[in-house]
């Protein structure tokens, strides 16, 4: 498969790019800076763009059979970039007739599923959706972006993200959120977002995924 990865040199998406290098598939890695991406293969083509500009975005895209977005705000300084990146990369994508698209959003902007704890459904998730608002706000408008666009899309949302070795081993619950689900590696989520990229179960839904 030919799958440009938006977002690969965050620690989400150098996951997503070597993985997908690992399982033999041919990556174009989207990157605004090319010495933050420390991945060299022969399967690797980095293109430097702007994110938020179709236009720039259209060579990356041409030829491919899907996208990846592991893009999110970092900070308040990137608040704001989700939703703007994600609407670039529908319009490129629709100028190149790429269907395939899965994106990484967070567990807090979806529901909240049975079996949850008293304690967290009114104090511990109350408090996070406040303090972290405008990066929530952000990742709500990039999946309200996907969720009209005529792509072939899967939210993935994923709770805390941890540094820890790849365990293959999460639970996915597809249209909602994993109950009592507190954390997953960035290396299983790169996992689980590579292996929606193939599977019909996922497409037009959101997809929890976590330990």
């Amino acid at each position: 498969m030919k799958i440009t990865v938006f977002g690969a040199t965050g620690r989400t998406g150098r996951e997503v790019v070597r993985q997908a290098l690992d399982a033999g598939h041919q990556v174009t890695a989207v990157v605004r800076d090319p010495a933050r991406l420390p991945i060299s293969h022969s399967a690797l083509e980095v293109i430097t763009a702007d994110v938020t500009s179709p236009d720039a975005l259209r060579p990356a895209l041409a030829g491919r059979d899907a996208a990846i977005s592991a893009l999110g705000p970092n900070g308040r300084k990137d608040v704001g970039i989700a939703s703007a990146a994600l609407s670039a990369i529908v319009r490129a994508m629709e100028a190149n007739d790429v269907r395939r698209l899965v994106v990484v959003s967070a567990v807090p902007v979806g529901p909240i599923p049975d079996g949850e704890p008293f304690l967290y459904r009114t104090v511990v998730l109350p408090l996070l959706k406040r303090v972290l608002r405008d990066g929530y706000a952000d990742l709500r408008a990039m999946e309200d972006e996907v969720r009209h666009s005529p792509l072939e899309w899967t939210i993935v949302r994923p709770p805390r993200l941890t540094g820890k070795p790849l365990t293959g081993k999460y639970r996915r619950v597809v249209g909602g959120n994993v109950p009592r689900g507190r954390s997953i590696c960035r290396a299983d989520l790169a996992q689980a977002m590579l292996a929606c990229t193939d599977d019909p179960a996922t497409v037009k839904q959101p997809v929890g995924v976590a330990y």
